[in-house]
């Protein structure tokens, strides 16, 4: 009978090297491991990106009494080879799903195991450009499966050997199973069985055929969160009676459409898909993640209300996908094709999507692929559309029951032939962040939606950036808690309320790795999460959710936003509550100063501010806290001071009626002044990321169109030109304290204009 070994345990890690036959230098390590879990997310663009070498020592007798051994990888980030006792046996491109390799016939006695590990940079595999740490190491168990000579397949893209396809039919589902192995000799059949969630046997047949289909009746329907039931089918290679290999699925009964007009429909049902995507990196573990952080993630989420979770932007964890299953999150899941587009990297799409078609087929949460992220932010070519149209046509031969789908950059024009070929279609859109202001959103998609009113939009990404900083007057691009909170209560009332929109994901569940991030005070990291990095605080936004998302039925709660901004200067100040129940009263030391009621969840306040002051929120029978303090100067603990830079928005001359660094970009280029500034501006990056590229620094840097006119720039408008200077190490771009002094003088002599405040 098939046996797996778990081969975590006791690795000898060798970092910055590609030669198997290493000896000195050796770090002890258990898997899951990453050796940039430190790197990674502490800033600089500068994480290590090569090779290393894992290696493990083994004896045959170890192993189980079986015929045949195969190593199962479940996730080696980018590019990875395995020697067995010197000798190759097998190369991997794609770090981020489960590949096989057969170890049997080299085995010997005692064994010495070698697993080179790269994820340096290249031109064939993906992701190579992109806003995310690509966290090199072996970060996913480690196994050894041994089997018999007559065994389902282990070879077929790392799948796990069984398909299941349920159809429901009324009230009943018809249910086809799928097996992969060896073809089966004299004697041997095949025993296939249904069982119910609770173990019941539901159906089973012994046949000889690799295909068999079950009827169901009465069929219990996998519905979302409501009702995440699953059943399972197992399959078992059986001779005279007695079991050879089993392979078992779970799987789920129910059907979906993504209309037009209506959004998205699950088992007849209109079941509005209102929800977040997620990263799977932490702080201070990189990507290595073990299974109770894998259920950590699963259940902040879920509390929060989302019905959906885009899996961005790469195959997760297939403990991850089990969860979305069993805690009915209809899910988005997608390869990393990302960013830029490499005519030398289509092969590597390709194998990408069969593995992650394969290896998840079985899911009941997940209803879509997603084909690509932002990958015409340079423009789409021809290569780039083939490309698309051969993973699209790939989708649908390996899988016949599910849509796909892409995440187009904001800035890709609502035409172009590339935002055609998917069976539904999401854009990626930061108004109000990047640019423009919140009230763009939902005119914008009301725009796609007249424009192709047969084509169902979505909004893959929006978001915006905060830290422990605070204001009572937040402004766009200040990182503020109370800016990001402002945002996502604008995007609710707008996204929310347009039943059309087939799917909307927050960007991003949870604050993660970015090394060439420089900004928000906090390096190596895009802190977009409605949670921390940490996953130790949830930021006000997730509560501005969990009002819109959470039934007062399922879980009534009340929130006082602003915890940590306790000293203020104002004499009266705002203050924000979030509850999904209809009615709040708010009491000022002990005294009542109102009830409101809110149908947007929002309830706001205004509240001197005096002394010392106790705030208590009372919803129904629920209460919450805290605290403010009437203080004469700002307190500079809630101002954004950047971790490292060479100048901060205080230290800047800002003369009365002039530009400087603290202006927007959009601002100075509505000016003539400011557009001849801009242009002398873009020489001078042009030169910095070239000498960049000549020096060949690594890291996962940025290319950027710095016309005047690109999507991308248009897009930065909203940001000061201090904090576009500090994004710019994502293009490998530094500025000195003097060249940053020389900028702002230039801008000090144009003026702004009158009506301008």
């Amino acid at each position: 009978m098939r046996s797996i070994l778990n081969f975590n345990s006791s690795w000898s890690f060798y970092k910055a090297t590609n030669d198997i036959n290493v000896a000195e230098g050796a770090e002890l390590v258990n898997l899951p491991h990453s050796w940039n879990a430190v790197d990674g997310q502490d800033g600089g663009n500068d994480y290590y990106r090569g090779s290393c070498v894992y290696k493990k020592t083994f004896s045959k007798s170890e192993l189980p009494a079986e015929d045949l051994h195969y190593l199962e990888i479940n996730g080696a980030n980018s590019s990875a080879d395995v020697y067995l006792n010197g000798k190759h046996l097998a190369h991997h491109d794609g770090g981020y799903s489960t590949w096989r390799v057969n170890l049997t016939a080299d085995l010997a006695e005692e064994n010495v195991l070698a697993i080179v590990v790269d994820n340096s940079a290249n031109e064939t595999v993906y992701p190579q450009m992109a806003d995310f740490t690509f966290y090199g190491g072996i970060y996913r168990n480690v196994n050894l499966i041994s089997v018999p000579n007559v065994h389902f397949d282990l070879d077929y893209y790392g799948a796990p050997g069984i398909k299941v396809t349920p159809a429901v039919e009324g009230k009943d589902a018809k249910v086809e199973i799928e097996v992969y192995g060896t073809d089966l000799p004299a004697n041997y059949e095949y025993h296939y069985s249904i069982y119910g969630k609770e173990g019941n046997l539901v159906a089973e047949t012994n046949s000889t055929q690799k295909v068999v289909t079950f009827s169901i009746e009465n069929v219990h329907l996998w519905h979302g969160r409501k009702d995440p039931y699953l059943y399972t089918a197992k399959a078992s290679i059986v001779n005279g009676g007695n079991g050879v290999d089993t392979v078992s699925a779970r799987f789920g009964c129910r059907t979906f459409k993504i209309d037009p007009q209506n959004g998205f429909i699950l088992n007849g049902e209109e079941y509005p898909l209102r929800g977040v995507s997620r990263h799977q990196d932490r702080w201070g573990v990189g990507n290595a993640l073990l299974p109770e952080h894998h259920k950590e993630d699963m259940e902040y989420i879920w509390e929060m209300g989302a019905t959906t979770i885009r899996l961005a932007h790469y195959q997760h964890d297939q403990y991850f996908y089990d969860l979305c299953d069993e805690y009915g999150m209809v899910v988005w899941a997608e390869i990393p094709y990302i960013s830029r587009h490499m005519p030398t990297g289509r092969e590597n799409t390709i194998s990408q999507m069969k593995e992650l078609i394969s290896q998840n087929y079985n899911h009941a949460s997940i209803v879509v692929w997603g084909l690509s992220n932002e990958i015409s932010i340079a423009g789409s070519t021809p290569d780039l559309i083939e490309n698309h149209n051969i993973l699209n046509d790939l989708c649908h031969s390996m899988d016949k029951t599910r849509l796909t789908t892409i995440a187009c950059v904001s800035m890709c024009k609502m035409d172009d032939p590339y935002v055609q070929i998917p069976d539904v279609v999401s854009y990626n859109h930061y108004f109000g962040w990047y640019g423009g202001d919140t009230t763009m959103n939902g005119p914008w998609f009301d725009k796609f939606h007249e424009k192709f009113p047969n084509t169902p939009i979505g909004c893959s990404e929006y978001g915006c950036e905060a830290l422990n900083w605070h204001t009572s007057n937040p402004k766009q691009g200040d990182y503020t808690e109370e800016y990001q909170a402002y945002y996502h209560e604008e995007l609710i009332k707008q996204l929310f309320t347009r039943k059309y929109m087939w799917a909307t994901h927050v960007w991003n569940m949870y604050d993660f790795g970015a090394d060439a991030r420089a900004e928000g005070g906090e390096n190596g990291q895009n802190h977009k999460g409605l949670m921390t990095m940490d996953r130790k605080y949830k930021k006000d936004s997730f509560y501005a959710y969990k009002a819109w998302l959470r039934s007062p039925e399922e879980a009534p709660f009340v929130h006082l936003c602003g915890k940590r901004y306790v000293d203020r200067v104002e004499d009266v100040t705002k203050v924000t509550v979030y509850s999904n129940l209809p009615e709040v009263e708010l009491f000022v030391n002990g005294e009542s100063i109102g009830v409101k009621s809110a149908p947007d969840h929002f309830f706001y306040f205004d509240v001197k501010n005096e002394g010392e002051t106790t705030i208590v929120a009372k919803a129904g029978e629920f209460t919450d806290e805290c605290k403010i303090r009437k203080v004469e100067e700002m307190n500079m603990d809630y101002v954004l001071v950047e971790k490292g830079a060479v100048l901060n928005w205080f230290d800047i001359d800002a003369p009365e009626g002039r530009f400087s660094l603290n202006d927007t970009l959009g601002e100075i280029m509505n000016t003539l002044g400011g557009k001849l500034w801009f242009a002398k501006l873009a020489l001078t990056l042009k030169k910095k990321m070239d000498a960049g590229k000549k020096g060949e620094k690594k890291g996962g840097g940025f290319e950027i169109d710095l016309s005047t006119g690109s999507g991308l720039m248009q897009m930065m408008g909203g940001f000061t030109v201090l904090r576009l200077t500090s994004m710019m190490g994502m293009a490998n771009v530094s500025f000195t304290k003097e060249e940053l002094l020389d900028l702002n003088k230039q801008l000090n002599k144009i003026r702004k204009p009158k009506n301008s405040k």
